[in-house]
């Protein structure tokens, strides 16, 4: 289960540990599956490391198609006068709405667990607009969003846009 995860919750680490948060968003996109929703988790956290919001895609549990996993997050964030300094760990790479709003909102890094399943394009779009990207291709992630996809490929569709 995931710990230490309440907004507001600083995990006393001065230099942000891209394995630990990206786990995190990991073990939310794990909950979504196991909610039987779609597999992605993001979490938020500033320079310092302490985090500002978290959320997994929502589509099956609020029939809300545009709660991804990074906009539950920033619903889950608030407010806030700048996101510059903040950095946005997501179990998948962005769809074009997340990378549109990870743009719009001027986020200064994203921290993606996964390109394999979603395809590399939007990491493009997010450095060509200033955002810092760093790509893990985390084996964990990338087994949770194939198994989800050969699984559930209508569901998948659904959530990316349809066919």
């Amino acid at each position: 289960m995931v710990t230490n995860l309440q907004p507001g919750a600083n995990t006393q680490r001065p230099e942000l540990d891209h394995q630990y948060f990206l786990h995190l968003a990991y073990e939310l996109a794990l909950k979504s599956y196991n909610e039987g929703g779609c597999p992605i988790g993001s979490v938020i956290v500033d320079e310092n490391g302490k985090i500002l919001g978290q959320g997994h895609n929502m589509l099956v549990q609020e029939g809300n198609p545009i709660l991804h996993g990074e906009m539950s997050a920033m619903r889950d964030a608030g407010r806030m006068p700048s996101r510059r300094n903040t950095t946005l760990y997501t179990s998948l790479s962005p769809c074009m709405m997340c990378t549109g709003t990870i743009i719009q909102f001027k986020i200064g890094r994203v921290v993606i667990g996964d390109t394999v399943n979603s395809g590399p394009g939007n990491v493009e779009l997010l450095k060509q607009n200033g955002v810092e990207v760093v790509v893990l291709d985390d084996p964990n992630c990338i087994a949770l969003v194939k198994k989800f996809r050969e699984e559930k490929p209508d569901l998948w569709l659904e959530d990316w846009g349809g066919l």
